[in-house]
């Protein structure tokens, strides 16, 4: 089996060409494959391969004082399923170009897995109101499954994510909004930006589908959750499709 890791933490890094080529070293070493991005905001990685080598990786980054904290989403597939290994630097770790969406000067509000389940299990928020999920996603990968109801929006890409809210804003603003992604890291950046650009009730999904998954199972979701990568999509139990069809 192979163990497959998804993770990203957002701290300061002020030298991310040097952080770069020691994460490359280590994967390297441990013979594994996937894609390491690194910005002055953090870094998001996806790797795959022997569960010794991953954990070996996981122990030295958790070792520096910038990753102690560092959340990691664990799963299982028959087959590696990244091609090769690729580092990169970038501007920042999930493109999103507004200046008012770092999570690095503070969180937007969050909402835990089981508490989400059972909100939605209700309907309401504890406080009464109404729960919309917002699907911060591409269209490709809501295709594959999403929160049962939830908004989905016309999007290629998550910068276009802001013009394509913008219709909704009126509608929402009795709602009590929860954001969500994949892992957590766009949902982060979108709940963030859209604290600052008035929409105070908008909450993040800790740990994005994946943690959900983890911690719920597949209650009012509906499909399979797009990964970017050769398993395609995961269930609600993280077996990967690819495994399926092999």
């Amino acid at each position: 089996m192979i163990l497959n890791i998804a993770a990203y933490h957002f701290t300061p890094i002020d030298q991310p060409d040097a952080l770069a080529a020691q994460l490359q070293a280590w994967a390297q070493a441990g013979e594994l494959q996937g894609t390491v991005l690194v910005a002055g905001e953090g870094i998001n990685l996806f790797l795959a391969g022997r569960d010794a080598a991953v954990h070996g990786f996981l122990d030295q980054l958790q070792a520096d004082a910038r990753f102690t904290a560092l959340t990691v989403k664990f799963s299982h597939s028959h087959r590696q399923p990244f091609a090769r290994l690729k580092v990169k630097v970038k501007p920042e770790i999930i493109s999103f170009r507004r200046d008012d969406a770092s999570p690095l000067a503070g969180r937007a509000p969050t909402v835990a897995p089981d508490q989400l389940a059972r909100w939605l299990e209700h309907g309401r928020d504890d406080s009464g109101r109404r729960v919309v999920m917002l699907d911060t996603r591409n269209r490709e990968e809501v295709g594959y499954g999403t929160f049962a109801q939830a908004l989905t929006l016309p999007i290629d890409n998550f910068t276009d994510l802001p013009r394509a809210l913008a219709p909704h804003r009126e509608d929402l603003r009795d709602a009590t909004v929860v954001s969500f992604c994949t892992g957590g890291i766009r949902c982060e950046k979108a709940a963030l930006w859209m604290h600052g650009s008035g929409m105070s009730n908008v909450l993040q999904l800790d740990g994005g589908i994946l943690g959900y998954f983890e911690q719920v199972g597949g209650r009012h979701y509906d499909g399979r959750c797009f990964v970017f990568d050769e398993r395609v999509a995961l269930d609600s139990e993280l077996k990967p499709l690819m495994d399926d069809v092999a």
